[in-house]
């Protein structure tokens, strides 16, 4: 079984000057439940399928699976999306470990002026740098979850 480990944070500083590449990324789902989310992703020039679980306690580690498909693929699935597809920049940052790369996702649309940044770890205890421009931890709060946003966008929060 494959797990994401995964710690998200809000971004409040500049942190573009230290990324060494972006894509931009849209992504609709085929299913928001929380216990089963299917997410169709067209990155870059990639088209991707995605199946995730629910998060554990700590909301920090889930199932994932996914599978690379034809953007053609891709774009027919999002066509099929629920209402709410995701437009987004994702920003890589190398981390000042050397181990681990921040991405940082700068949103669009009906999610402009969101920044969320998220690293991938080996473990639910593993430690990790924090660069400047991090903002407050929001692991687990589930109105970040792209999926969530997709129904719920951030130009409507108060």
């Amino acid at each position: 079984m494959d797990l994401e480990i995964e710690r998200k944070f809000l971004v409040v500083g500049d942190f573009k000057k230290e990324s060494y590449g972006f894509v931009r990324i849209c992504q609709g789902y085929l299913n928001s439940a929380a216990e089963r989310v299917v997410r169709v992703r067209v990155k870059g020039d990639k088209g991707f399928i995605t199946v995730k679980g629910s998060n554990n306690e700590t909301g920090v580690t889930r199932f994932e699976w996914e599978k690379e498909i034809s953007v053609e693929d891709a774009m027919s699935l999002l066509k099929l999306a629920e209402a709410g597809v995701i437009d987004k920049t994702r920003y890589l940052i190398h981390n000042t470990d050397g181990i681990h790369t921040w991405e940082v996702d700068e949103f669009h649309g009906d999610n402009e002026g969101l920044l969320v940044a998220e690293i991938e770890l080996c473990s639910e205890d593993e430690t990790f740098d924090k660069p400047a421009w991090l903002g407050a931890e929001v692991t687990g709060d589930k109105r970040y979850y792209n999926s969530a946003l997709s129904q719920n966008p951030y130009k409507n929060w108060e």
